[in-house]
């Protein structure tokens, strides 16, 4: 039995390492091109001069589980019907059960000139890209006054708290340099509240009010114009553009699924449904560039393809209504692999993932909102005390153990 798993990531291996556990007798393979691996959750604080971006960092060989086989190679495109995909270096590779796992793709080359912007302008970078995410603190420390913006795209994007985290970051340096005065914080999201989970929105707009942090809305990045200062947004609700100015500007891409993905028989071709009265120029604007499609299809719940029934898939690259985080692979893994050995034995799955998902929003530099919830944004908090009150215990799980769960307890499998 070969079951190749595409993407060695935080899913892959994952589910990797949980397969070896479960089957041993089982041949398992990853495909990944990478040979550095990252723990991603902590670029929000590497970018914010909290952390140091070494300690995300390790050698992708070292965490492959042991009996797992490593191609060190790119996906070109799936043959699902005859079992087989095509790969850059070692050709046409056949399975018998695929996993399909490889994340997202930052789509820089959506907005005009950010790529420029990232490599020349000092007052502009993102903690998405592994390339800009140590530019962050140097950009903090230099602001002296003037509007700091923070954006958020219209598109799918791991950890969706992230382009907040950042903001709420830089805001208490802001203060802690004396310059908060001086200094306008914005953040800029698609939709028309800061948070989507309505007991956690409601603590953070307590929050922005607190400390006069404005919050624009329906607003997606278009265009950074360095040589103006301007950032260009787009209103998702009328198509007008909009303008602002900018001293600091820290930028969340648009993401999307892998090309191999999105052009392949796996993806779904979903849009999802408009935002409250936007504009048909708008709502036809994103169903022609297939705005939030493209990732695998699979049952939410059984995270089997709709389609092929050995194809599966976690983490970010499936189309799982909830927001793609760590978090949400360590309780997809499980899953993923009870349902596929259920089914080499002729059984239908019977173990459903509930769309849960956790964010820790960090709100400064010793303070997080543990948002936990699930599919249709219903709160699933681990602990029992109000969990959307920042707090240091949340801060001290987000910081120091969550990164030992997932370099001891997830990529070995035991979670």
């Amino acid at each position: 039995m070969k079951i190749v798993i595409v993407g060695g990531g935080t899913a892959g291996i994952t589910v990797a390492a949980q397969l070896r556990r479960k089957s041993p007798q089982a041949e398992v393979v990853i495909i990944d091109p990478s040979s550095r691996h990252f723990y991603q959750p902590l670029w929000t604080l590497v970018g914010g001069g909290l952390v140091s971006f070494q300690e995300t960092e390790r050698v992708e060989e070292d965490l492959i589980p042991d009996g797992v086989k490593w191609l060190q190679d790119k996906v070109l495109a799936f043959s699902p019907n005859e079992n087989q995909l095509r790969t850059e270096s070692n050709g046409i590779v056949s399975y018998d059960q695929l996993i399909v796992a490889p994340g997202l793709s930052l789509a820089l080359n959506e907005v005009k000139g950010l790529t420029d912007a990232l490599n020349n302008d000092p007052r502009v970078w993102t903690n998405y890209d592994r390339r800009y995410v140590r530019k962050g603190n140097k950009v903090i420390q230099a602001l002296k006054s003037g509007p700091a913006i923070f954006t958020t795209p219209d598109s799918p994007i791991k950890c969706g708290g992230a382009p907040q985290k950042i903001m709420w970051v830089a805001e208490e340096w802001f203060r802690k340099n004396g310059i908060r005065d001086s200094v306008e914080v914005t953040l800029t999201v698609p939709g028309g509240d800061i948070f989507g989970v309505p007991k956690y929105r409601d603590a953070l707009d307590k929050l922005a009010s607190e400390r006069n942090v404005a919050l624009s809305t329906h607003l997606h990045l278009i265009e950074v114009d360095s040589a103006r200062s301007l950032a260009i947004f787009e209103n998702l609700k009328t198509g007008e553009v909009v303008k602002k100015e900018y001293a600091l500007l820290h930028v969340t891409p648009p993401q999307r699924a892998p090309e191999f993905i999105r052009t392949s028989p796996l993806a779904d071709s979903a849009c999802e449904a408009p935002e409250k009265d936007q504009s048909p120029a708008i709502v036809e604007r994103n169903i022609k560039r297939g705005a939030r499609g493209g990732f695998v299809d699979i049952d939410q719940h059984t995270l089997r393809h709709k389609k092929y029934s050995n194809v599966w898939s976690l983490g970010d690259a499936c189309n799982a209504p909830t927001a793609k985080t760590g978090a949400a692979v360590r309780k997809q893994a499980p899953v993923l692999v009870a349902n596929l050995l259920a089914s080499l034995k002729g059984d239908e799955p019977s173990e459903s993932y509930n769309g849960y998902t956790s964010c820790p929003l960090v709100v400064g530099h010793h303070q997080v909102i543990l948002a936990e919830f699930g599919y249709g944004g219903e709160v699933m908090e681990t602990f029992p005390y109000n969990q959307a009150k920042p707090r240091y215990s949340s801060w001290f799980l987000k910081r120091h153990l969550l990164p030992k769960i997932y370099w001891y307890g997830m990529l070995k499998g035991w979670m």
